[in-house]
């Protein structure tokens, strides 16, 4: 499968990342005088964005002004071969170059061109810039997530982002299985305020059939209890949960307190969520007397649902996720050895592999363009007038 990346910063070019991790060839097209913003996000070593690496691997990096006739017709041509076009640029941007749906489609029925976006192709946000903040926003999140008398609370990573470039990867899939029974492309549509949405759960349900609106728990549901981040005596920090009603009670047995499996309302997960505070001063007294290690080792004896907190440190360090290999070493060119996730799931016939980290802005332009038969000459000649 051969995609097209010509998505910015996060969303769109983290999909291309994911179907590039499986085997899909992926071509990332770049502006020649100004890259992927995400070059430049977060630190960098020795002027090297190291986000870049992770969401530019498995692809390679060609150069190509878009906007320019010259331009315009390389994409085409590269568009004729290819499976997926990935793009979020504003709704009609690529109409305006020329290179819209019925454009793309007329040189290759097939292609299935995946446009992300922050609302969507039409509707009264559809112009307006989008970023996964406003996703964050809009969708519910920032208000059901923070402490109950605090402020609505932004992740402090790309979620929104992240979701919908899972969703888009689902999105392009599910259209190459239809292209199989249709022969035809199709455009997908995506709105990065949606996924997210669909993520948070039944809330439009709760209030469409209750007028309920989830309000801000902090680390506590509504739904269960006890659920929350407990200190341990140490001064670490562990994460316990009760979805299941068999958990709550073991956890109540392991901290003393088998006398409140008896409570009538602790029979239900809202029930038990009723009384929150009573449940949290019992599980938190237990583990705020044991360090965490013991805390850990006395709820896996009894089979109970607990995590340590970990920050990045603790993830690499970590015994599961060594042997399940979630974090591996990549080399690269320019920075030797470097170590970041691995390829999202395992499939035991056809695994996916990173193959290279991502790659410098431009680095297969020349290789690129070679194979669609461009002259190096003329190759040069587009470098020297700003198409490449």
């Amino acid at each position: 499968m051969r995609v097209l990346d010509l998505a910015t910063l996060f969303a769109g070019p983290l999909a291309a990342t994911l179907l590039g991790d499986f085997g899909a060839e992926v071509v990332k097209v770049e502006h020649p005088r100004r890259p992927d913003p995400s070059r430049g996000h977060g630190p960098d070593k020795d002027g090297v964005g190291l986000w870049w690496k992770l969401l530019g691997r498995n692809k390679r990096n060609v150069t190509l002004d878009l906007s320019t006739p010259e331009g315009r017709e390389l994409l085409l041509r590269l568009a004729a071969d290819a499976d997926v076009v990935i793009e979020n640029f504003r709704p009609g941007t690529l109409e305006r170059w020329g290179l819209g749906p019925d454009e793309l489609h007329a040189v290759n029925p097939r292609l299935v061109l995946a446009r992300v976006t922050g609302f969507g192709q039409f509707g009264p946000y559809a112009r307006r810039p989008g970023f996964g903040t406003l996703a964050e926003a809009m969708s519910g999140f920032a208000a059901i997530t923070g402490e109950p008398d605090g402020p609505p609370t932004l992740p402090p990573f790309g979620l929104a982002d992240s979701i919908a470039a899972l969703t888009t990867a689902y999105a392009v899939m599910t259209a190459l299985a239809g292209r199989a029974t249709t022969g035809q492309g199709q455009v997908v549509d995506m709105a990065i305020i949606e996924p997210l949405l669909t993520v948070l759960g039944p809330q439009p349900l709760w209030y469409d059939q209750l007028g309920y609106v989830q309000p801000r728990t902090g680390n506590r549901s509504t739904n269960n209890a006890p659920r929350n981040t407990y200190r341990t005596a140490d001064g670490h920090w562990v994460a316990v949960s009760t979805s299941a009603q068999s958990i709550a009670e073991r956890v109540m047995r392991l901290v003393g307190r088998p006398e409140l499996i008896e409570e009538e309302w602790f029979a239900t997960g809202s029930g038990r969520a009723a009384h929150a505070d009573e449940l949290d001063a019992a599980v938190g007294s237990w583990i705020g007397r044991h360090e965490r290690d013991a805390v850990v080792a006395a709820f896996e004896e009894a089979q109970a649902a607990i995590a340590p907190i970990h920050d990045v440190r603790d993830v690499l360090a970590d015994p599961q996720y060594r042997a399940l290999g979630t974090i591996t070493e990549v080399e690269d060119e320019e920075l030797g050895t470097v170590r970041m996730q691995n390829v999202l799931f395992r499939l035991s016939e056809t695994p996916g592999a990173i193959r290279w980290a991502g790659r410098p802005h431009g680095a297969d332009t020349d290789a690129v363009l070679g194979e669609l038969g461009v002259p190096a000459e003329e190759i040069a000649r587009l470098r020297a007038e700003g198409t490449l």
